[in-house]
């Protein structure tokens, strides 16, 4: 494909002042405010103590337009430029220069932080509540939890340290930073983020794990999950802290268990005519040798785990797979997969969704693509607000790509910012009347015109 004019060094000109870059910011940033993300902040977010006299002035319009460039893609606080450009500041009120909101961010402490994390939880309750962000949460609902590494360089950045990694199934010490993420979803809804906690790279994947639960099962409850809930996580966070949380709440648990010498005995007791095989929907990676798998066996046992007053007696069930790396043995040689249930579920049933617990791996994925790319600042209480930043961020396109309909609603966040958010327009005022005019034939338009129908012409319940 060939350019259709001939231009000249002069042809270029950046001059146009009524263009608009992301014209879906609009209806997306209407829909935050519909959920009440400025009041929230303005009820919980309180900076009085600062460094720089001007620094903790106006955390709505200053947090506000770092989600936004969030949503646009921002990863590093310099992304936040384009919102100065062209049309949008004329498109959106209360835009800053990067330099203030890195002078604002640098403001946080870890108290500042836990007010934004309630920030996170409440606009998610209220997102859940305006838009069909989790369809059937009323019947069945999973938190999953778990944590990654970010890495970092340099050594300026507080809390760096370095943490345990799995890079192409090995093991390996990387700097960084950790944060502890426990998401929210159905079986028909894709995750959203209910907590999210900044902590150094050193610090252990299941630390402070028992408090996010708890604070998640009554966010999730607060959604609307009436029914069941199960939490889902890796052998981090098998222990008797997250185990006694989940108990405590009258929830399930399907949690990994590290191998011990009582649970091999336990896995060497099962009946040999009591597995059963079991084939996956789809291929899964091998957490050991990080080949894919889709068939195993699977069987299950009685066991009563820990001692004293957090005695917990549940299910064990136990996924074995062949060792490939005995393939010529005269007798199968087996890997076993242990987890601990307290499910109903029949035992083919509770391991396949047991290992839906990998979802959450979507929304890291997401994070790591946007504004996780970069943890920004040398300051550990600027990143932490950086990560409850990102969470919001996530949770706000979630409810976007729901009410835009079709595969937007399970979409990743990289296609709902390409295909809803960043779409160009001019914008004009006729007869003082606001109007964007977009680019004809877009591809997504049949999505995007529904996503801005049901943001600008949303019309509130009335109060009974």
């Amino acid at each position: 494909m060939q350019s259709s004019h001939t231009f000249t060094a002069e042809s270029a000109v950046f001059d146009e002042r009524n263009l608009v870059s992301s014209a879906g910011l609009v209806p997306v940033l209407e829909l935050a405010e519909q959920a009440g993300l400025s009041e929230l902040i303005d009820t919980h977010v309180r900076l009085d103590s600062t460094r720089v006299a001007s620094g903790a002035v106006n955390p709505v319009g200053k947090l506000t337009s770092i989600i936004a460039g969030m949503c646009t893609g921002a990863d590093v606080i310099d992304d936040m430029n384009p919102l100065r450009a062209g049309g949008m500041p004329a498109l959106l009120d209360q835009v800053y220069a990067p330099s203030t909101l890195g002078i604002f961010l640098r403001e946080f402490t870890f108290g500042h932080s836990l007010q934004l994390g309630s920030v996170l939880r409440r606009h998610l309750i209220a997102l859940a509540a305006r838009t069909p962000l989790l369809p059937g949460i009323a019947e069945r609902a999973f938190l999953d939890i778990d944590s990654l590494l970010r890495p970092v360089y340099g050594h300026q950045k507080q809390g760096a340290s370095y943490g345990h990694a799995k890079i192409a199934g090995r093991a390996l010490l990387r700097k960084g930073l950790s944060p502890l993420v426990t998401t929210l979803s159905t079986a028909q809804a894709a995750p959203v983020i209910t907590e999210i906690r900044l902590r150094a790279g050193k610090t252990g994947s299941g630390r402070g794990a028992a408090s996010q639960l708890r604070s998640a099962i009554t966010t999730a409850r607060a959604c609307g999950a009436h029914g069941k809930i199960m939490v889902r996580g890796d052998s981090a966070f098998g222990n008797k802290a997250v185990i006694g949380a989940a108990v405590a709440a009258g929830i399930e648990f399907s949690l990994v268990m590290t191998r011990n010498p009582r649970i091999t005995q336990a896995i060497d007791g099962i009946d040999e005519h009591k597995w059963m095989p079991v084939h996956y929907p789809g291929a899964v990676i091998d957490p050991e040798t990080g080949e894919l798998i889709s068939d195993a066996e699977v069987a299950e046992t009685s066991y009563t785990a820990f001692s004293g007053r957090h005695r917990v007696t549940a299910r064990l069930i136990v996924r074995r797979v062949k060792d490939a790396n005995y393939p010529d043995a005269l007798f199968p040689v087996w890997r076993y997969h242990p987890f601990f249930t307290n499910s109903d579920l029949s035992t083919v049933e509770a391991d396949i969704t047991h290992r839906k617990h990998a979802i959450v791996e979507t929304v890291f994925a997401d994070l790591i693509d946007g504004p996780l790319a970069h943890i920004p600042s040398g300051r550990f209480g600027a990143n932490s607000a950086w990560v409850l930043c990102a969470a919001i961020t996530h949770n706000l396109l979630r409810a976007a790509g729901t009410l835009a309909g079709g595969h937007h609603a399970v979409a990743r966040g990289a296609s709902l910012r390409r295909h809803l958010v960043n779409v160009p327009a001019r914008f004009a005022r006729p007869a003082r009347k606001p109007v964007l005019h977009l680019p004809a034939h877009w591809p997504r338009q049949a999505h995007w015109t529904s996503l801005w129908d049901n943001t600008i012409d949303y019309t509130p319940p009335q109060a009974a």
